[in-house]
């Protein structure tokens, strides 16, 4: 089974890392996180993820991490 990802506009290194490890991503960004398992942001002070969102699942930031590591992270989060 896929797991759906929503990343942050202009992650696409993260994208496309992502699809090579076998996740579907979706952009963040107007989307009401139907199922979506995780989401990933730029970390880059803004804040994308309003307060009043219900958001429980995982929230990774980007910012200082490899497509790789971010990858892993997922894995391990989501398993």
């Amino acid at each position: 089974m896929y797991k759906m990802i929503a990343v942050e506009e202009g992650l696409n290194n993260v994208i496309q890392a992502l699809h090579n490890a076998g996740f579907k991503t979706t952009p963040l960004e107007g989307e009401k996180l139907q199922n979506v398992r995780a989401v990933v942001v730029k970390g880059d002070g803004t804040d994308i993820l309003a307060p009043e969102w219900p958001v429980k699942m995982p929230v990774i930031n980007a910012s200082g991490r490899s497509a790789d590591e971010i990858v892993d992270v997922l894995r391990d989060r989501l398993s």
